[in-house]
Order: structure tokens, then C-alpha cells, then sequence
């Protein structure tokens, strides 16, 4: 997928955002992923609040919304007071029925690349702990499992307990 483009969201893209999560919460019901996302449990409002402390990308191809996700700067629910040196992604996103296999990794790496510029040293994310199938996806795409959080509030439904995993960014010296 070579034609690939990510740009941050406005208020004009949070319906086709709003779409695209209850898609693939459709995705996961359809294929016995329990538990994880539902459709309807998020709203614009959401998205926007999402736009106004953090960061809400899209990935497009042509003129056709590929995929989301969200970089947070501080996530204290899962991770709890930390020092500014890593940036959580979350509700990473794809649009199952146009996009090849590989692209949520090529999303999953546009994400790391911003966490990067930003400066900081570490992404992190949680993953909801019954999962096997996607903490073995974040494994395998080089994130190591650091903790877990029991009971973490989620937005418009019952606590869950997650996974924490983190992948350390690569660190670029200044030349002289």
C-alpha cells in the first residue's frame, strides 16, 4: 500500500471516524473477539475531546479513509503519573474491507514515527488483557509487556483490565 497518506483529523472527518471504529468493532463481534470494542460505545464527542488533548490520525487511500488512531501524550487511567517521555497510542484502526493485510502495522509505524518526533523515547499502549490474539500482534511487532492494569475505566462502558506493553523509539543524536 504505497499510496498511503496520514494527516491529522478535523471536526469535518469524526462521523467517518466514528464509522470506521464501529466497523471494526462489527469486525471483532463477527470473528468471536468479545469484549473488546462495541459498536455505538463511542460518539463524535469523543473523538473531539480526543482532537483537543491529544491526537486523532487518519490514514487515507485516494479519497478513501483507510484507517485511525490516537496518540495520547499522558494516559494516567492505565499508566499512572509519569514523566513526559512517551506517547500512548490507542483505538489503532483499520478499514477491513478495502485494506490489505499489513497495513494496521504500517499505521502501528506512522504512529511510532510521531511519537518519535515529538521527542519522545517510549510508545506505549494497553491491550485489553484477554486478548491473546492482539497482545500477540503488539508482540510481534516488537512491544514488550511491562504490567498489567486491572479495573481501568473505559468511556461509555464497565472497567477492564488490560495489558501495558511499550516499545522503546530510537534515540537520533544531534550531529555536531
Amino acid at each position: 500500500m504505497h499510496d498511503i497518506r496520514f494527516r491529522l483529523a478535523t471536526d469535518a472527518d469524526l462521523a467517518s471516524v466514528v464509522r470506521l471504529r464501529d466497523d471494526a468493532a462489527r469486525w471483532m463481534l463477527a470473528h468471536g473477539i468479545v469484549g473488546q470494542w462495541q459498536p455505538g460505545e463511542l460518539d463524535e464527542g469523543h473523538f473531539r475531546r480526543t482532537m483537543s488533548g491529544g491526537e486523532l490520525w487518519l490514514a487515507e487511500t485516494g479519497s478513501r479513509l483507510a484507517g485511525a488512531w490516537e496518540v495520547w501524550w499522558q494516559d494516567e487511567d492505565a499508566w499512572g503519573p509519569q514523566p513526559p517521555v512517551a506517547g500512548y497510542v490507542h483505538r489503532l484502526m483499520v478499514d477491513r474491507s478495502s485494506t490489505p493485510p499489513g497495513t494496521g502495522r504500517l499505521l502501528l509505524q506512522a504512529a511510532e514515527r510521531r511519537v518519535e518526533a515529538a521527542g519522545r523515547t517510549w510508545v506505549r499502549l494497553d491491550c485489553l488483557a484477554g486478548n491473546a490474539r492482539l497482545n500477540g500482534y503488539y508482540l510481534k511487532a516488537g512491544y514488550q509487556v511491562v504490567g498489567h492494569k486491572a479495573d481501568k475505566p473505559q468511556p461509555g462502558g464497565v472497567a477492564k483490565s488490560f495489558t501495558l506493553l511499550q516499545k522503546a523509539v530510537p534515540v537520533h543524536e544531534e550531529s555536531p
